[in-house]
């Protein structure tokens, strides 16, 4: 429904396979979500993915740009 804190969070579950599988790529594309709308807590997350190269493949071109924008 767009819920950027819900996006956020459920990404946070699948990173860390909280109530659910533990799914890094899920976890990417729900913080992808909330980044896109704006939300730092997200775009923070969605760094920490690239640069540890966590459910998608390591950027450090794209760390560099979310953890500006965050």
């Amino acid at each position: 429904q767009g819920h950027v804190g819900a996006q956020t969070n459920l990404g946070l579950c699948y990173a860390r396979g909280t109530g659910v599988v533990q799914d890094d790529a899920e976890a990417v594309r729900s913080y992808r979500r909330a980044a896109n709308q704006g939300d730092a807590h997200a775009q923070h997350n969605l760094a920490l993915c690239y640069f540890d190269g966590s459910g998608i493949a390591q950027d450090a071109a794209e760390t560099v740009r979310l953890y500006r924008l965050a």
